[in-house]
């Protein structure tokens, strides 16, 4: 499974942006992780499929994931952006074995 994401860049607090990642393959789950400089990569959001969406607690009310079966794409929807969100940003996918790939990170930055 290859996963293509793209739609990160530069926004003002307050702002929004709307992240997208295509994978190749069939998948299972698809989300979305952040890692911010100095720490540790984090979720953001999951999808299974027919299952149980899982936002982290720091971007509940604020993002919103979403997924398009038929063209195996997924999407975060990211609203009322904060400084604290600024971070480079990881789609991820998992396929029914449990193995987990990632695709190659989109920097999102908040800052005025």
């Amino acid at each position: 499974v290859q996963l293509q994401a793209s739609g990160g860049g530069l926004v003002q607090p307050g702002g929004s942006l709307r992240l997208s990642c295509t994978a190749s393959g069939r998948t299972f789950s698809m989300g979305w992780y952040r890692q911010a400089p100095g720490k540790q990569r984090e979720l953001v959001a999951t999808m299974p499929r027919g299952g149980t969406i899982n936002y982290a607690e720091s971007v509940k009310g604020r993002f919103t994931i979403s997924r398009d079966i038929r063209s195996n794409t997924v999407y975060l929807q990211m609203n009322s952006l904060e400084p604290e969100d600024t971070a480079v940003y990881y789609c991820n996918a998992r396929d029914t074995t449990g193995i987990n790939y990632w695709g190659q990170g989109t920097q999102v930055t908040v800052s005025s």
